[in-house]
């Protein structure tokens, strides 16, 4: 059996890190705003089509029902959305920006400037180096099988 490649070498260690970075990048601005990346994923979320439910949220950030919904009850305690039950599926819980949601839209535009100014990069640059990400994605949860990536 071949000895592992050094983490420096494989592909899921640099994602991790970068995610991670990332991560470290926006959080003096999430910090002033009062929110975490987390919470920052299902605002933009709901920026891109407000009055999601709690499953549609999950599923467009890849999550479980299970781990949104406590970021949405801390959103919703801060006064960024409201939560309603469906009156026909009491199993459904539709989620809607409030005004000071709506709000912190403009107050989180300039995470991706903050990024682009941290990174070294190009805005083409990082374009590319997301689509490459987002089809690696796309290819790892389309097939569900094949090669192992490290």
């Amino acid at each position: 059996m071949p000895a592992a490649r050094p983490l420096d070498d494989q592909l899921c260690f640099s994602l991790y890190a970068a995610s991670m970075a990332v991560g470290r990048a926006y959080k003096p601005l999430l910090d002033t705003i009062g929110i975490t990346y987390p919470q920052y994923l299902v605002l933009h979320a709901l920026w891109e089509e407000d009055a999601r439910t709690v499953g549609a949220i999950a599923a467009r950030l890849a999550l479980e029902s299970s781990t949104v919904t406590p970021l949405v009850k801390r959103l919703e305690a801060a006064g960024h959305v409201a939560r309603t039950r469906n009156p026909s599926d009491e199993r459904q819980v539709r989620v809607t920006l409030t005004d000071s949601g709506r709000g912190l839209r403009e107050r989180c535009g300039c995470l991706a400037e903050e990024l682009v100014a941290r990174s070294g990069m190009t805005l083409a640059q990082l374009d590319a180096l997301n689509r490459q990400v987002a089809a690696l994605r796309t290819a790892l949860s389309g097939s569900g099988a094949g090669a192992a990536v490290s």
